[in-house]
């Protein structure tokens, strides 16, 4: 039984073509989140919820970088959930395939409609589970180690529409996840609201050009309803295209293109995909976005 779960992973593995430790990580880590979805679906977490952000992108569209942490909302508002059991569910799941994780539930120290996880699993362990070089083994500090935060919206904005997604690896399953036009409006309200202490997150950038360069129109709806929920736009107050573009028009103008390319550089397999990056660059991307 061993071996036929190390083959599940060597053959996960196997896609990404490994030379370097910070490969191997960022594989692992992959892997780990699409075994997590996988105890999710089994513990029938869909039938409440739905994947978006980054990582939704990376694994159920095709987005080509790496991307960290997991998003989720509720299909509707629900006070009382508790990712417990699910968690439970993500652990067995992992252990089966032969991966030492641990979960904790982030304790919080204000009322929020965030839940949270942290998935964690040592670099070193992971490596020798899955038969990496020797040289990368002892590369790899003892307490490096891999970090997957889980969070869910348990009152999330509405206006969005949901579509079930199918992942093959490890086994065929299914994820449900916001339609690309509701992702879209998600990745342009974090491009416009997101705080990161004067720190620039690049990846958001990216995102916003891949998405223009997919034709993927924007949910104007719901960005709206998620801009209204954060403070960002007058209610009842009509949002459009125009004011959409112009909005992240004047974001542009004080982005740190050096900043931002900094941030997204270690989830890339190809650097040159972000040299190109300009103040000019991104005003002509925005330029380019439709709406649905």
């Amino acid at each position: 039984m061993e071996n036929h779960m190390n083959l599940a992973i060597e053959n996960m593995l196997s896609v990404y073509q490994c030379k370097t430790l910070d490969d191997y990580i960022n594989a692992l880590k992959e892997i780990i989140q699409k075994i997590a979805l996988l105890g999710l679906w089994r513990a029938k977490f869909f039938d409440k919820a739905a994947f978006y952000g980054g990582t939704a992108l990376r694994i159920l569209y095709g987005l080509n970088r790496f991307s960290e942490d997991m998003d989720f909302s509720l299909l509707k508002k629900e006070s009382t959930f508790s990712l417990k059991k699910y968690n439970e569910a993500i652990e067995t799941e992992l252990r089966s395939f032969g991966l030492e994780v641990s979960i904790s539930v982030k304790e919080k120290k204000i009322i929020t409609n965030i839940e949270s996880s942290l998935i964690k699993a040592e670099v070193k362990q992971q490596l020798i589970t899955v038969l990496a070089p020797k040289e990368l083994i002892t590369l790899a500090h003892k307490d490096r180690k891999i970090k997957i935060k889980m969070e869910v919206d348990t009152d999330p904005p509405l206006n969005f529409e949901t579509e079930q997604k199918i992942v093959l690896t490890p086994i065929p399953f299914s994820v449900g996840t916001f339609k690309k036009p509701d992702l879209f409006a998600t990745k342009v309200h974090a491009v416009l609201c997101r705080t990161w202490n004067l720190r620039v997150k690049g990846r958001d950038w990216y995102d916003l050009v891949w998405y223009v360069g997919q034709n993927t129109p924007i949910r104007i709806s719901h960005l709206q309803t998620r801009l209204e929920r954060s403070g960002h736009w007058p209610l009842h107050k009509a949002l459009d295209l125009q004011s959409v573009k112009k909005l992240l028009s004047e974001k542009i103008e004080t982005l740190d293109i050096e900043q931002a390319k900094k941030d997204v550089l270690p989830f890339l397999a190809d650097p040159d995909s972000v040299k190109i990056w300009s103040q000019d660059f991104f005003q002509t991307v925005v330029s380019e976005m439709t709406a649905s």
